[in-house]
Formats: structure tokens, C-alpha cells, sequence
């Protein structure tokens, strides 16, 4: 996983896979981010991300959960189609905001 810092915006290029082995590794790394460097946006491109289960629903509902009393913002961007799916029946388009694949931060 890689990241970039723009301001108070948290890029993170999520790959592989996010699940139960590793969801956790994700919310301690933003929750980091927005406790110790004041971070309130964060934009998850997911293009390289193959496969996403419940625990890694979890923290991405988690973390929305988290910036919204501080003002923040969770964005969601280049979700795999396969994966979309899983994250509409969650329902997750519904609170968090998917960005166009060609929009550019």
C-alpha cells in the first residue's frame, strides 16, 4: 500500500487484497494519520485492490464513521466493478462518496 500527503488530504493505494488479514494494518495506519498529522480527507484509490470482505467494509465504514464529527471526509475512488457490486449491496455509495475513475485529485 502506498500513500500520499497533500495538505490534510490522505491518498492510500490499497492493493491486493483488504480483508481480515490486513484490515486492521489499515485503520491503525489512518486512524494514525488523523490523530497525530490533523488528517480530515481521504481518498482510498482501490484500482489495484482485487478482493474486500467484511472486515475490510468494516474499517472503510469505520474510518467514514471517525472523520465525520471532525468535519472530514472519506472518498472512495477506481472501485473494480466486481467490487462495486459488493459495496452497493453494503451500501456504502449510499454515505461515502465514489470519485469518477478520470477525475484527478
Amino acid at each position: 500500500m502506498r500513500k500520499r500527503i497533500e495538505r490534510q488530504t490522505l491518498h492510500l493505494y490499497i492493493e491486493g487484497e483488504l480483508d481480515m488479514k490486513n484490515a486492521n494494518d489499515l485503520k491503525s495506519l489512518i486512524d494514525m494519520e488523523i490523530d497525530k498529522k490533523g488528517i480530515r480527507i481521504i481518498v482510498l484509490h482501490m484500482e489495484d485492490l482485487q478482493f474486500i470482505d467484511s472486515s475490510g467494509l468494516g474499517v472503510i465504514l469505520g474510518r467514514y464513521k471517525k472523520l465525520l464529527p471532525l468535519g472530514g471526509k472519506l472518498k472512495i475512488s477506481n472501485v473494480p466493478p466486481h467490487l462495486y457490486k459488493i459495496m452497493e449491496l453494503s451500501g456504502l455509495p449510499k454515505i461515502i462518496e465514489f470519485l469518477p475513475k478520470k477525475e484527478v485529485l
